[in-house]
């Protein structure tokens, strides 16, 4: 269990989601019969600011590592998301600290991967109605609906653009075959409402116009 009281020691989860893209005016998915989902939450909006930085070289981004700074929402604070290991992601958290200075905890965390100057990569701001889909034993998944405004700050290109998350959450099934059940169903309700893959990776990917 993470110290509360140690700022230099990160939360860490492991997220496991799908990601999909949308036209601006797609209604949202039907989840009706969704294996395990007896409930889902009213719509909770969420203001979301998030700074990316990465080396002159992109060497976060050239090892699949996301660094940001994010207010808004319930885990706004200083993140890094690792590489991609099989279905999820690794992501470590720290609190915001009183200025947008990187962290020293951040810095030692980051130095498996580079210890060059870090500087302004990417600014991506998000209006997101987060859905929580919940069975009896908890939240199963949360689904996130993101109207997003992404600026390449290197370059000063702005990109807009809306999609979809599904999130497996603390009650999603553990067993391979139940959670790729899960995502089956999920995702014939997504595609139904209009939906599709994701051709991009990730926001920042996106952002910088791959």
């Amino acid at each position: 269990m993470t110290d509360a009281h140690d700022p230099a020691e990160p939360s860490r989860v492991v997220e496991v989601e799908r990601k999909y893209d949308v036209d601006p005016g797609t209604p949202l998915p039907d989840w009706h019969g969704l294996p395990g989902v007896d409930a889902v939450s009213e719509g909770e909006v969420r203001e979301l600011d998030a700074r990316y930085l990465d080396t002159a070289d992109v060497a976060l981004s050239r090892s699949g590592v996301a660094l940001r700074r994010r207010t808004g929402g319930p885990d706004a604070g200083w993140h890094i998301k690792g590489p991609r290991e099989g279905d999820g992601r690794l992501e470590m958290g720290w609190p915001l600290g009183d200025d947008d200075s990187v962290p020293q905890a951040i810095v030692d965390a980051l130095a498996r991967w580079t210890t060059d100057e870090l500087s302004p990569l990417a600014r991506i701001e998000n209006r997101r109605t987060a859905y929580l889909l919940s069975g009896p034993h908890g939240v199963i998944a949360e689904f996130v609906d993101d109207h997003v405004r992404a600026t390449d700050l290197r370059h000063d290109v702005q990109r807009e653009w809306r999609e979809w998350e599904l999130e497996l959450g603390p009650a999603a099934p553990t067993g391979a075959a139940a959670r790729a059940a899960f995502f089956a169903a999920a995702e014939a309700a997504i595609s139904a409402a209009g939906a599709r893959a994701a051709a991009s990776d990730s926001k920042l990917a996106r952002a910088l116009g791959f």
